[in-house]
Formats: C-alpha cells, structure tokens, sequence
C-alpha cells in the first residue's frame, strides 16, 4: 500500500510496476540486469477520489499519456529497489501535488490614493524632464 496523505493511499494492485533495462553505458552488466523501473498508473480506474481524478487528468504534464495513464520511468539509481522507491516517491508527489487545492485569484482595484500618489509622481518626474531641456531664446 503506498500512502500518500493521511486521507489517500493506493493499493498495490493499482501500479504496475515493470522491471527493464537501463538506457546508457553499464559495464559488464548492462545487457544481464533490468535495474530501471517502468511505472504505470490508471488514474481512471484508481480509488481516488473524483477531484483528485479530474485535477490529475486536466494536468499538461508529459507523463500523462491522453488515456490518462501516469507513465513514469525510474532509471537514476543503479539498484532495482531504490529505482522502484524513487517512481513510487514521484507518483506520490504528483497526486499530493493534484491534491492541494489551489486558490483562485480575486481581481482588484488599485485604490485612490494609490492612483493620485501615482499621478504625483509623474507630474515630478514630468517637471524633472522638463527642467533638464535646454531654454531656446525666441
């Protein structure tokens, strides 16, 4: 069971978990061991909750594939486990991320005195530029 926050944890059933090999030079071993993890996660057929489906699903990530399979691959450790603890951790951190519910903004207006303060300032910054011009004798 991966437990995400105190309120949402997925069974183990809902991730495939997939051992391959890793991309780059290896050594010796790099055509015997499949130390990279390829992770897959059904977000519509998981046991979250509706919202945290729909935020996830409604994300522009690349890890999102348009059927809404979360598809990440674990490749920077060298040993199979720590590969397959750190795709866990950032499956995680994507739906603790989807989770948090984030604020909408509320248009404001700038007030009087804002506005006339503003309006001070370039009226000096005006008579400033104009001081500074030269005076033409006419």
């Amino acid at each position: 069971m991966l437990v995400i926050t105190p309120h949402i944890s997925l069974m183990d059933d809902e991730i495939i978990l997939n051992p391959i090999r890793s991309q780059g030079a290896g050594g010796q071993n790099v055509n015997k061991v499949s130390s990279a993890i390829h992770l897959r996660f059904d977000i519509r057929a998981s046991s979250l909750p509706e919202e945290i489906k729909l935020r996830l699903l409604n994300r522009a990530d690349s890890r999102i594939t348009s059927d809404g399979v979360v598809v990440i691959k674990a490749q920077t450790q060298r040993t199979q486990e720590k590969n397959r603890s750190e795709a866990l951790d950032r499956l995680a951190e994507l739906i603790r991320s989807a989770s948090k519910r984030i604020k909408p903004r509320v248009a404001t207006k700038p007030s009087y005195g804002s506005k006339q303060k503003r309006l001070e300032h370039k009226k000096t910054l005006g008579m400033t530029k104009r001081l500074r011009s030269s005076v033409r004798d006419e």
